[in-house]
């Protein structure tokens, strides 16, 4: 698995630059937009990454748009099911959508028959978040390192399940890449909604361990109900220092995570785009939301501009088609 964030940091601008140079093109909208509350869909349960970004730049957002941003959270079909129905939406910016990587590149790339495909039905806005992955196991689990993790897996062939937020999702692609290379015979789990139902399955016990996004898992690892193995990041981060990379344990290139974006139902009129972006950029330059969102282990990653952000996800998508055709994964 290729590391796609980097290329995506070295696109991004300063979020000043960025404000900056939109000062002068969002009047029109300003004076227009908005004039009543928004829905932001959330196309997983609560609990996960997702909900967790979306929450803090929402409550931004409201002030900034001086209308409320409502959260709604549509769980189902790896993503899909939030994201058909933000696609569906009227385009007339007052549904926006928050998507991931694995709602609106992988979950596409192996459901291959739903009818909605996100790089052609939805309209980018921004990226607003990168978020890595992390690899956690039960405290029952008898290990403290990957490498001890894969000799205990070796020699209970069979016995270990690994959770995942759905088939199509990209943690678990993460877990086939590491557990085909190592070797390892385990069952997968998969869960509806997103990241929160498997976390809270693996808290309980019913799964052994599970790559998942930071944000989702952070507050378990540092009190001790999880143990945090390796994260997907080239650095160690900052709210768990102790934990190596992936990078540094040479588990091959598994290097990535899960970007997020906001996105409008295609057909949105430009100036609302770009009123919003410009909304975005300023939120997400808050100091408030910027602790907020590092305190969950989600790095503040924008794009340069709507275009360039919808470029990235065509990018993706190509990216993750590939990927997806190569590994073999199939829903279960």
């Amino acid at each position: 698995m290729t590391d796609n964030r980097t290329n995506n940091k070295t696109r991004a601008l300063p979020l000043a630059v960025v404000f900056l140079l939109l000062s002068a093109g969002v009047s029109f909208a300003q004076n227009t937009y908005p004039q009543r509350p928004l829905r932001l869909i959330i196309p997983f349960a609560p609990g996960g990454a997702g909900d967790f970004v979306g929450r803090i730049v929402a409550g931004r957002l409201t002030d900034l748009l001086g209308q409320q941003l409502v959260v709604d959270n549509r769980p189902g079909a790896s993503g899909l099911l939030g994201i058909e129905l933000g696609a569906a939406a009227k385009p007339d910016g007052y549904t926006v959508v928050l998507g991931n990587n694995g709602a609106v590149v992988i979950s596409p790339a192996i459901y291959t028959a739903t009818p909605v495909k996100p790089v052609r039905d939805l309209l980018a806005i921004t990226q607003i978040v990168d978020v890595p992955s992390v690899l956690v196991v039960h405290p029952s689990l008898p290990v403290h390192s990957v490498r001890e993790l894969v000799s205990f897996a070796k020699q209970n062939p069979g016995k270990l399940s690994f959770g995942s937020p759905g088939s199509a999702s990209g943690n678990r692609l993460e877990m086939e890449v590491f557990r085909k290379a190592a070797g390892l015979d385990m069952t997968h789990i998969p869960y509806k909604g997103g990241a929160g139902p498997a976390v809270t399955a693996l808290v309980a016990g019913e799964t052994q361990l599970m790559f998942t996004t930071l944000p989702s898992v952070v507050q378990f690892a540092k009190s001790g109900r999880l143990r945090a193995l390796a994260v997907t990041s080239r650095t160690r981060v900052d709210v768990l220092p102790e934990v190596s990379t992936t990078t540094q344990l040479g588990i091959l290139d598994l290097v990535g995570g899960s970007w997020q974006g906001l996105f409008f139902p295609k057909e949105t009129p430009i100036p609302i785009v770009d009123r919003m972006f410009s909304a975005t950029i300023k939120a997400l330059s808050d100091e408030n939301v910027k602790q907020r969102l590092a305190g969950g282990g989600a790095e503040i990653v924008v794009s340069a501009s709507p275009s360039e952000f919808g470029a990235y996800v065509a990018s993706e998508t190509k990216k993750w088609e590939r990927a997806v055709k190569e590994s073999g994964a199939t829903a279960d």
